[in-house]
């Protein structure tokens, strides 16, 4: 049985002999494969955008346009309900105006009074300048003693007074009945504008008490079919966005995108943990009235463009050598590298190549080379590909769920391809 367990160490020793030549094979491999993650360098569509959230608003308000009762009395009659269409002028309620009719009146009838009184100083006035002019002329006759002279002179000045006063009630009755009328008049309530209802706060028969403000009668959202949409942008994209940039959005509710336009950038800027953001009104067509006041809109303001360019990965700009790589590069190319925005090529002996370019617009994902045609074509280098992450590849194992991921293009961004391994 001895010769069994021989048999037996014989094939453990060789296991285990034939496990670390493999692993020192592979080891060996791994070191000699590809040692790059490269990007082709190739034409696309590169668009620059600025991603907000805001909430859709009727024009003119954020949140619609209140209509309210300027006088206190009960309401008598609603003549629109939730989503009426109104026009500017049309009535939409009415408070009872028995109170307010009573005063008019009131006031008119001492407006007559007042009149009728400066008719009565005027007629006074006359007389007294007759009888000053009479005794007058008895003076000068020495007809007439210098005291009725002074005494009519006395009730003629008189006279001019009572007639100023008399005009001056006129004016105060004139004042009080235009306030009755206004009062009046504001017993029926109108729509100041064109639009739809989007809320009503209150009830037939309801009584509203209008103090120093107005009580809300109705709330109208003007002219939903065109609406703004306002977002909130961030101080460091705020320099971006410029007044007439098309926008696209998406609402929660709609499987679809709206497109509109930056119509203003306020300056009132809000801060919130920290963090600056400034107010921009995007004013949107809204034909079929899809948008509803307060809905959720997902903008992207397209703040630059460009068609058919070279591109590379924005990752390649960001791609910096091993000290090794870089003392290599710098004595092929005689002991200096240009300075400046670079990119870095693999060379066919492993090494790497510096290339100075100019940046264009960059998405984030991928950037512009301005003048790049000669690079087009070629594969720029991204980053290093380890020695474990080179042997997978080559052995076909499965690749590490954890390695980020290279920058994919979302639906606003061009169609730039995929890096090159």
């Amino acid at each position: 049985m001895k010769w069994v367990k021989w048999i037996v160490v014989l094939a453990v020793l060789g296991g285990a002999g034939w496990g670390g030549w493999r692993w020192w094979s592979a080891k060996k491999v791994a070191k000699e494969v590809v040692r790059f993650r490269l990007a082709p360098v190739a034409r696309a569509n590169v668009v620059r955008t600025v991603e907000a959230t805001g909430t859709v608003t009727p024009r003119n308000s954020s949140k619609g346009i209140p209509v309210g009762a300027q006088v206190n009395g009960k309401i008598i009659k609603l003549f629109v309900d939730y989503n009426s269409t109104v026009t500017n002028g049309q009535v939409v309620a009415l408070i009872d105006p028995q109170v307010y009719e009573a005063e008019y009146r009131r006031s008119l009838g001492q407006l007559h009074a007042a009149q009728a009184n400066v008719l009565k100083s005027e007629a006074e006035l006359a007389l007294a300048e007759k009888t000053l002019a009479r005794k007058a002329s008895l003076l000068e006759k020495d007809m007439a003693p210098m005291a009725d002279y002074d005494a009519a002179l006395q009730a003629r000045d008189s006279a001019r007074a009572a007639l100023a006063q008399t005009k001056a009630q006129v004016e105060q009755s004139q004042a009080t009945m235009s306030q009755a009328k206004a009062n009046l008049d504001y017993c029926t309530i109108v729509s100041p504008v064109n639009g739809k209802v989007i809320a009503r706060k209150v009830e037939e028969g309801e009584t509203v008490v209008s103090s120093m403000n107005a009580v809300p009668v109705l709330t109208i959202a003007e002219d939903l079919k065109t609406v703004w949409v306002e977002a909130s942008v961030p101080e460091a994209d705020v320099g971006q966005i410029k007044i007439g940039q098309t926008v696209t959005f998406t609402a929660d509710a709609y499987r679809r995108k709206f497109t509109g336009k930056v119509k203003q950038i306020r300056l009132a800027s809000e801060t919130t943990n920290n963090v600056v953001t400034y107010p921009i009104i995007i004013e949107a067509e809204n034909p079929d009235e899809m948008l509803f006041p307060g809905m959720t809109a997902n903008i992207s303001v397209e703040t630059a463009r460009a068609d058919d360019v070279v591109v590379v990965a924005a990752a390649a700009f960001r791609f910096r050598p091993k000290p090794e790589d870089y003392e290599k590069a710098k004595a092929a190319a005689g002991g200096e590298l240009p300075r400046g925005r670079k990119l870095w090529f693999e060379k066919p002996d492993g090494g790497l190549e510096p290339v100075l370019v100019e940046e264009g617009i960059s998405d984030e994902s991928f950037t512009q080379i301005v003048g790049g045609e000669t690079f087009e074509g070629r594969n720029a280098v991204v980053g290093y590909e380890s020695a474990k992450t080179a042997a997978a590849g080559k052995d076909g194992d499965v690749t590490n769920p954890f390695k980020p991921k290279f920058p994919q293009r979302n639906k606003n961004k061009g169609t730039a391809p995929e890096p090159k391994k």
